[in-house]
């Protein structure tokens, strides 16, 4: 499977554009959890991997991913967001909005159903 890279096609999509290829890259395994747990601040390598909770080859795919498309960087202290990661992050967060609003809805009907 090819890196995701902007003007290159990406999964679903032989466009490339830069929304497809944003989505390609936070839907592989694992990357969404990355950027998760690098919101607070920097992490190094085991310490990532720890906090993801999965195998080196497959973190080390992702940061390599992830570093190309300008969202994650390293340094000295560690891993961390880019100001793209950061405002990725701040994008992201509407969405978690709704999945909170979207969960509770679901369970909300769910508890209904079953009185």
């Amino acid at each position: 499977m090819n890196s995701p890279s902007i003007g290159s096609s990406a999964r679903g999509s032989r466009s490339g554009r830069p929304i497809m290829v944003a989505l390609d890259a936070l839907g592989r395994r694992g990357a969404l959890r990355l950027l998760w747990e690098l919101r607070n601040g920097p992490l190094t390598f085991r310490a990532l991997q720890t906090a993801c909770d999965t195998n080196p080859g497959s973190l080390n795919t992702r940061l390599k991913e992830l570093r190309q498309l300008y969202i994650v960087d390293h340094s000295d202290a560690g891993y961390f967001l880019t100001a793209h990661g950061h405002s990725l992050m701040t994008a992201l967060e509407p969405l978690q909005t709704w999945a909170h609003r979207w969960a509770a809805d679901a369970f909300d009907s769910a508890v209904d159903e079953a009185r």
